[in-house]
């Protein structure tokens, strides 16, 4: 195992260095002449993603792609760019790899899917801090405030060991440790029920079949919501604590409204300052539901979880409803178009919709089929 680097160019010389030894435990090492060659290609190239493999004991590094070249570059015997395959010469080739690399851009791609699909391992960067529109070009002046933890968060949260690792590049020993791991596990193709023509279907079919596209949403009510809803239920609590949880949920002896997904998937928490729904329902291994946060802006929410307030007012503001612990102050949400999973503010805590959804089908809740 060579040394590793903290400078970002050589960094991504030991990623394709290190991956050399993953199908065979002695194969032969490339010399360090030839090592010097490729760490000057890789200087004045920068390589999105790589992937190696063995051959008849000869090792060779692969490059599907490159951009912005800064010279002529020099590769090494050992290293084979393959440039632009047709798609299935592609899948051929990740067939025969063992690792595919990401070296953080484009963001959310299908690659990572397909490499995973047809077993590779997926090693790919921790972003620390999460990129967003207030650290990172390519999301800046774009209306979100999303923060990307790794270039693909989705096979991070979704898929994740033994297929897909996330760690830091910056962290040698993390680093050095996945690599390891990697070394050491084997694993299947694996493509999750979501992305296979079935789990489509079963998705599609679901969204048809319980949505009435012909009737008009019912108009949002402003400031508190409990108003409008006290004639049509009964007496009580609207959410009340879930068995082992720190969750709430609908009440059972209030009548559901006509919704979908089913309001009997909402779970109710409360973010910590400056944290996002996004995070606060991950961590409870649920998903945020922006169908869901019409029924969380009320009073009774802020009831629910025990919440003091001394002021309550309606603004127009991504990160509502939300609370001020320090202020004792409450704000519900006055323009349904600002709802947003991905707010956030360190004054606030957030009141967020989470749901809990079906293994291999995020976008559905249990009790959604």
């Amino acid at each position: 195992m060579m040394e590793l680097y903290t400078d970002l160019n050589t960094k991504r010389l030991i990623l394709l260095i290190i991956a050399f030894g993953i199908r065979d435990r002695h194969p032969p090492r490339p010399s360090t002449s030839s090592l010097s060659k490729l760490k000057l290609s890789l200087l004045s190239t920068r390589v999105k993603r790589a992937s190696c493999r063995s051959s008849t004991g000869t090792w060779r590094c692969t490059a599907p792609c490159t951009t912005r070249p800064r010279g002529p570059p020099e590769v090494p015997a050992f290293v084979k760019n393959h440039g632009l395959l047709p798609q299935h010469e592609l899948q051929q080739l990740l067939r025969k790899a063992k690792l595919f690399i990401g070296f953080g851009f484009p963001y959310e791609g299908p690659a990572p899917l397909e490499a995973i699909a047809n077993g590779c391992i997926f090693l790919q960067p921790k972003f620390q801090p999460p990129h967003s529109s207030l650290n990172h070009e390519f999301f800046r002046g774009k209306p979100t405030s999303r923060g990307v933890s790794s270039q693909h968060p989705y096979a991070e949260q979704y898929i994740g060991r033994p297929h897909v690792m996330t760690v830091d590049y910056n962290n040698s020993q993390e680093f050095d440790t996945a690599i390891r791991e990697i070394m050491r596990t084997k694993v299947e193709p694996y493509l999750p029920y979501e992305y296979t023509c079935e789990g489509m279907l079963e998705r599609v079919h679901a969204y048809i079949q319980n949505q009435d596209f012909c009737v008009p949403e019912p108009p949002f009510p402003l400031g508190n919501l409990s108003k409008p809803l006290a004639s049509s239920m009964s007496p009580g609590p609207l959410f009340v604590p879930l068995p082992n949880t720190t969750a709430l949920g609908w009440a059972a002896n209030v009548t559901p409204p006509p919704v979908w997904p089913p309001v009997s998937s909402l779970r109710l928490l409360a973010s910590q300052e400056g944290q996002s729904c996004i995070e606060t329902c991950q961590s409870a291994r649920l998903v945020c539901e922006p169908a869901h946060f019409r029924f969380i802006n009320n009073k009774e929410a802020l009831r629910g979880l025990d919440v003091q307030c001394e002021a309550l007012d309606s603004e127009s503001n991504h990160v509502l409803p939300a609370f001020s612990v320090a202020r004792r102050e409450c704000s519900l949400q006055q323009d349904p178009l600002l709802f947003s999973c991905a707010g956030h503010s360190p004054r606030y805590r957030r009141l967020c919709p989470c749901r809990d959804f079906r293994r291999g089908q995020v976008a559905l809740c249990r009790e959604c089929l």
